[in-house]
């Protein structure tokens, strides 16, 4: 399988090497490359920019088949659409997509979709003249006159607040810095918002805000630097919302919506590893906590008596069922359980406490609860997809348990599903456990193995539900298969799942990913030469330990955004998030954390050797993970590879951790992701 790209048709940057000696715990770590963390250094901007000129003259031989790519994904998208309206207030809320422009509109109708159309917010016109743009929240006041959003221009994660009058469309004078969640209070004059930190990026004070006023009050500052904190309101609009989290532990404080000159109430104070989270109805919070097992359960306790002595059980916990939230309305509430890597939509009665699962049509899926402003309401909406059926709207009538489709994600050129199949495999893991792997590809492929793209992420719990892209058709229509390997680390099997992924069980994350590539070949799905592997962020994390591990496994690894210096930055406090992220790999300041990272961070444990080929991107201005790990990375294995397999850094420098922000540029850069994979398998035609 010949590619078409030659990594010799340019010289590699050479990055010049800093030595950076660190000690810890009598361990002396040598950085040859810690200087790239001078992100004002003109020497820094120009090494990341020979990288992209390097990346350039190496890809420009398919330049052709990427535009082919990016024709071809771009074709499948009716470019002019818009989003099943909801119902909220009076007013019926909807968001449009106009062909030519990258961003959405946001609208609304009064009574009925018939009426004139309201733009709320237009996020083409803020993004006039930026490279960069990002809406972060939108909340509207309770009477719908008045909306606050905010908006980040440079990828950093770093959000303005301002408030617009939708009447007039003018702004007020507010214009708020580094705000990460904000809600109204009843009154629809006073406003609450949460402010990050200027330097570590924690949130960790809430203020309250009277419009027009020139300067806020605070309400409260989280000291504890585990925590962040957010701000909400409950879907019954009665209560005001306060929680601060860590990654295991959480406290809520309350606050009556119609008196925002009180004091917020704590439900039940923090205590280590209890986490629970809280919603309204009538007289009572309806509260999901792991107090009695990790899976968590629901209980309800008083709204004037809140206390965890008070709380009454109504769903218990469950070993193999993780009840990942709860969505309360007046007449009924939906709780969302996940059951054998499966999320399920169990439908409650208040009264009786009888219950009833939603159906789903196909064994590997995914669903999830959808828009649903409305407290008093006798509807759900939910969504519904696999890898072969496209995103799927729902309305399902709780009193007649009928189920009525709205809108399917439109498939433009003649998608039919019943070309393509998906199922789940399970890889056994060297301890024995059982790792479920979806697959998704196009019927009649050739007996023998076949190019396969394996993706992972594996951590934080978040689960990685097999899901629908219309983009992904590119690779299918080629016959490359695509999996997901649902990995420990992530919450694809609950929370047991996760905590085996996590700390000091964090190379089960790393083998498990790589027993089920190990899998997926002896099976005769694929082959080393025909297997590439992705991740990004903390998946890249695990692109780098499996790639150290065994980079004989692999043709080709694409890792976006990889956290791969764990050491240099868990053991900087100063960073952005690093305090909170000890909850999750671990404090390297305990030897016992320091010496288990040590021996799986990706850029400590490199080695001179063959390597598959690479494509390492990162965006300039990210916030998460800092550009520099994987510059430091790239510059690092340039110095240690043996083979002739290509390698390279792609850096966007003017994004964030998400990458490019308007839809037609997003495309433009997955479709470069792609020609790639698919040159690294042969199939770039």
């Amino acid at each position: 399988m010949a590619q078409i790209i030659d990594p010799s048709a340019a010289t590699p940057p050479s990055a010049a090497k800093k030595p950076k000696a660190m000690v810890k715990f009598g361990d002396r770590r040598v950085d040859n490359y810690f200087w790239l963390r001078e992100k004002e250094n003109p020497e820094v901007i120009d090494y990341l920019k020979a990288e992209n000129a390097y990346r350039e003259a190496v890809m420009k031989p398919l330049d052709g088949f990427r535009d082919q790519l990016y024709k071809e994904m771009l074709s499948r998208i009716k470019e002019t659409d818009e989003s099943v309206p909801y119902r909220r207030k009076g007013y019926w809320y909807y968001q449009r997509e106009v062909e030519g422009k990258q961003y959405p509109i946001y609208c609304r109708r009064k009574g009925s979709m018939e009426a004139p159309e309201e733009v709320i917010l237009d996020v083409n016109v803020l993004a006039e003249g930026k490279k960069f743009t990002s809406v972060g929240l939108m909340d509207l006041t309770e009477d719908g006159s008045k909306l606050a959003y905010t908006v980040d221009f440079t990828g950093y994660r770093q959000y303005t607040l301002h408030v617009k009058d939708l009447a007039t469309g003018a702004l007020s004078s507010e214009r708020i810095e580094r705000v990460t969640s904000a809600t109204w209070a009843a009154d629809g004059k006073t406003l609450f918002y949460v402010e990050e930190h200027p330097e570590n990026k924690r949130s960790y004070r809430l203020h309250r805000h009277d419009l027009g006023e020139k300067d806020s009050t605070l309400v409260y500052e989280e000291k504890d630097e585990l925590y962040d904190i957010g701000v909400g309101d409950t879907r019954s609009g009665k209560y005001l919302v306060m929680m601060a989290q860590a990654k295991d532990t959480s406290e809520v404080r309350v606050l009556p919506a119609d008196k925002p000159l009180g004091e917020f109430a704590i439900v039940e104070k923090r205590k280590k590893g209890h986490e629970y989270f809280v919603d309204h109805h009538e007289g009572d919070f309806f509260i999901r906590t792991n107090d009695k097992g990790k899976n968590f359960r629901i209980v309800r306790t008083p709204v004037a008596t809140p206390g965890q002595k008070n709380w009454k059980q109504v769903v218990g916990p469950r070993q193999l069922v993780m009840v990942e939230d709860i969505d309360l309305f007046r007449d009924f509430w939906v709780a969302q359980e996940r059951d054998n890597g499966l999320l399920k939509l169990r439908v409650f009665d208040y009264a009786s406490g009888k219950s009833h699962y939603l159906d789903v049509p196909e064994q590997v899926y995914q669903t999830s609860g959808s828009v649903n402003r409305e407290y008093d309401t006798g509807t759900y909406r939910f969504v519904y997809e696999s890898m072969v059926t496209p995103r799927s709207w729902y309305d399902y009538d709780i009193a007649k348990r009928e189920k009525k489709l709205l809108k399917v994600q439109p498939v433009l050129g003649g998608y039919d599903a019943s070309q393509y199949a998906s199922e789940q495999l399970v890889a056994t893991a060297k301890d024995g456990t059982k790792v479920p792997i979806s697959v998704v590809y196009k019927k009649g492929l050739k007996d023998g193995p076949k190019p396969l793209l394996l993706y992972g992420y594996g951590s934080y719990g978040i689960p990685m539900d097999p899901n629908f892209r219309s983009s992904r058709i590119s690779l299918l229509d080629r016959g490359m298969v695509f999996a997901i390997a649902h990995i420990r680390g992530g919450g694809d099997r609950g929370k047991l799942w996760y905590d085996d992924g996590k700390l000091l069980k964090k190379k089960h994350t790393f083998t498990d990913f790589v027993d089920c590539a190990d899998f997926l070949v002896k099976k005769g799905w694929t082959a080393p030469d025909r297997l590439v592997i992705q991740g990004g962020s903390a998946g890249g994390l695990l692109m780098g330990a499996v790639t150290n591990m065994r980079p004989d496994l692999f043709k080709a690894v694409v890792t976006q955004v990889p956290f791969v210096d764990v050491m240099s930055t868990m053991l900087d406090a100063s960073l952005p998030l690093t305090v909170g992220e000890y909850l999750e790999w671990g404090n390297p300041n305990v030897k016992t954390y320091y010496d288990y990272m040590r021996s799986y961070s990706p850029y400590d444990n490199m080695k001179k050797g063959a390597y598959p080929a690479m494509l390492v991107e990162t965006s300039l201005n990210d916030s998460q993970v800092m550009y520099w790990e994987p510059a430091k990375y790239v510059a690092k294995l340039r110095t240690l590879k043996t083979d002739k397999s290509v390698v390279l850094l792609k850096t966007i420098m003017e994004a964030g951790h998400g990458g490019a922000s308007g839809r037609y540029d997003a495309l433009k850069e997955l479709a470069f992701t792609y020609s790639f994979v698919l040159d690294q398998v042969g199939l770039a035609k």
